[in-house]
């Protein structure tokens, strides 16, 4: 018996000898890292006369370390094979394993972790032969940093008559082969349906027949162009059918009518097919609406702060003051409260008339914005010649008459509180407060509905302060008793408008050039010295209303400027959307801001932050790429680029990088910090 099993012994040792061997041939040596090892591995040692033979790219990781899926998602780039310098080889397809989902700080990334094999197929050029392999590999492992590896791996398998047979890998490969995603019906799976739902939360829908209940669904999309997709969910069930609600984001306004190759990983079980998506109804989703109306409240509040808004607050400090007639006693506090409910009203009303023109605009598709209305040269005009006349009236160069029945309905009724509600609207188009374009991205990405209630959110949050004082009369008496001070107060504020007319001046000239701007310029300058100067009314009234009509015929005849989007200055260069993606990939940053003469919270940031030390320096940097963007006149192209983050309106800044290929966008007020943190 002892000499039986020293036999039985020593037949297993040689037999596992002789296997050792055979998978010694049936592999290349291991190429070893910190992160873990790869090698080539063939099904069998001996290609034999078949004209394909199985192999496999074979990884075992590290723990915590992870390699990339053919497609890797926010960053990262897939295993490649480079097999030049191979004998008797044709062709090598690589498959790729169901893979799994890796979320990072808002980074969504698909690899594998662990271990993994790669299943290929070769072709051979002569079957029968020899086959000798050499591959370049690249790859990239990842887990709190990222180590890039090259390695040259080398097999051969050898012929029959050298008679080196043995099963080789045969079984390990074919474990991760039956995890390649197939068409799904051996697994029951079959992807009916895929709809894009558009909106605040743009999504798209998967409808997944099912025989039996999928427990942990995730989805993977390819084709999809520069559209980035989140982690899906689900969102209903029903019979057999499982609908998949998957976040989008980025360009995915033409993902309806493209084919797309979709991934669908359920735990062991997995599929692969190609669908084309149709276009669903926007996704509403009620908490978030809850959180963009207190978003636009607060930002509708803020408008209040901005500088746009001072001349008109300064004309509603005037209507709260006595009135010349009434120097020897105060204003009822009914009154106030009348003055102040008018202007709260004009605000709200002008918000609501602002969401009804932009909903219809968008129905018949034309690009909507905050703000964009300040790029006609006719409305700057128009605004311009508006705070003209309000100047000279504070000035006391003319007061306006009206018929007794109208100056009744201004002076007591709250038609003239309304007009200076709608008058800060409009001027507050310009200036983005903060928490601002966040409200209005969710509202002009979805439909009318939620483009009215964002609206009248921020007219409420506007009106806030004038329906305080309304509610509380008595702080409008804490004004102090009139007197010499009123009439050096409307000299004051007869110069901040005066400013402001300067300052839409400015604006027309980014539009029309200097020369028409400065013909409208002489055409107000004209009438205001007329009103001034003249003490016939009809003659200067008549005078004045010529030079200040002939100012709106000026855009007519100037001639097209310049199609330029930018002025490069400094470290900035001219902007170019395309030119991004490249730039990324060859490992710069690039700094994109998006600004227009217009736009006023753009010019403090840019004298503040982005044209200041330590940001100026940063910019400066070899590597980094500042591209600006002038939004000042319509650019269907920079619409195109905001409409990509579901931005209507500016100020906009956006920051590229390795770590952020899809663009981190920055708040609308920025801080040197907020900068030099993106960029690091």
């Amino acid at each position: 018996m002892r000499r039986l099993r020293w036999a039985i012994a020593l037949g297993v040792v040689l037999a596992l000898s002789g296997q050792a061997r055979a998978w010694a041939d049936a592999a290349s040596p291991w190429f070893v890292t910190d992160q873990g090892r790869a090698r080539l591995i063939a099904a069998s040692a001996d290609p034999g006369a078949a004209a394909t033979v199985t192999l496999g790219l074979q990884f075992e990781l590290a723990p915590h370390w992870k390699i990339y899926w053919r497609s890797p998602g926010d960053a990262g780039y897939p295993p490649s094979l480079d097999w030049r310098g191979s004998d008797n080889l044709t062709a090598a397809a690589l498959a790729w394993p169901a893979p799994e989902r890796f979320s990072v700080e808002g980074l969504e990334t698909v690899g594998y972790s662990g271990a993994v094999v790669l299943p290929i197929t070769a072709r051979l050029a002569r079957p029968g032969a020899p086959l000798h392999l050499k591959a370049h590999l690249s790859y990239l492992t990842c887990s709190e940093i990222c180590v890039p590896h090259d390695a040259d791996l080398a097999l051969d398998l050898a012929a029959p008559s050298r008679g080196k047979g043995g099963a080789g890998y045969a079984a390990l490969i074919a474990q991760y082969q039956a995890q390649v995603p197939g068409d799904g019906a051996a697994e029951g799976l079959a992807l009916t349906g895929a709809l894009l739902r558009p909106g605040a939360k743009p999504a798209l829908d998967l409808t997944v027949a099912s025989k039996n209940p999928m427990a942990a669904p995730d989805v993977f999309i390819e084709g999809a162009g520069n559209a980035v997709f989140g982690a899906p969910f689900v969102a209903a069930r029903d019979q057999g059918a499982t609908t998949l609600r998957v976040p989008v984001s980025g360009d995915w306004r033409d993902l309806a009518g493209r084919a797309l190759t979709v991934t669908l990983v359920d735990g062991p079980r997995s599929m692969a097919a190609t669908i084309e998506a149709g276009e669903g109804d926007s996704v509403i989703d009620l908490g978030t609406l809850v959180a963009m109306l207190g978003l636009a409240l607060l930002g509708g509040l803020i408008l209040n702060l901005m500088p746009c808004v001072l001349p008109v607050l300064s004309l509603k400090l005037l209507a709260a003051l006595p009135r010349p007639t009434q120097i020897e006693r105060r204003q009822s506090l009914g009154a106030v409260r009348r003055s102040f409910l008018g202007t709260a009203l004009g605000i709200v009303l002008s918000f609501l008339a602002l969401a009804a023109a932009t909903a219809a605009l968008k129905a018949t598709g034309a690009a909507v914005g905050w703000g964009v209305q300040f790029q006609d040269p006719l409305f700057l005009i128009f605004l311009a010649v508006i705070l003209v006349l309000f100047a000279c009236n504070l000035w006391g160069v003319f007061e306006m008459p009206l018929p007794r029945g109208a100056a009744a309905l201004v002076e007591r009724g709250p038609l003239g509180s309304v007009a200076t509600g709608a008058f800060a609207t409009l001027l507050a188009t310009p200036c983005s407060a903060p928490f601002l374009g966040t409200a209005l991205g969710f509202a002009l990405a979805a439909g009318p509905a939620e483009i009215v209630a964002i609206f009248l959110a921020l007219g409420i949050g506007m009106a806030l302060p004038y329906l305080l004082v309304a509610a509380i009369p008595a702080l409008a008496r804490a004004l102090p008793r009139p007197g010499r001070w009123m009439i050096q107060l409307r000299h004051l504020l007869g110069l901040l408008l005066a400013g402001t007319t300067v300052w839409l001046l400015a604006i027309l000239s980014g539009e029309l050039g200097p020369r028409p701007a400065l013909a409208v310029a002489l055409l107000l300058g004209f009438g205001a010295l007329t009103l001034a100067v003249l003490r016939e009314p009809v003659t200067r009234g008549a005078l004045a209303g010529i030079a200040l009509l002939a100012a709106f015929f000026v855009p007519t005849l100037a001639p097209p400027p310049s199609t330029a989007m930018v002025a490069t200055t400094g470290p900035w260069q001219a902007f170019d959307p395309a030119a991004i993606g490249g730039l990324v990939r060859d490992g710069h940053i690039v700094v994109v801001d998006v600004t227009a003469d217009w736009c006023l919270t753009c010019k403090v940031n840019e004298r503040l932050v982005l044209d200041a030390s330590p940001v100026k320096e940063a910019l400066a940097r070899p590597g980094i790429v500042a591209m600006r963007a002038d939004w000042t006149r319509p650019d269907p192209a920079i619409a195109a680029y905001l409409g990509r983050f579901d931005r209507y309106g500016i100020p906009f800044n956006a920051i590229y990088g390795p770590a952020a290929p899809g663009g981190l966008p920055l708040p609308e007020l920025l801080t040197a910090s907020a900068v030099t943190g993106a960029l690091a």
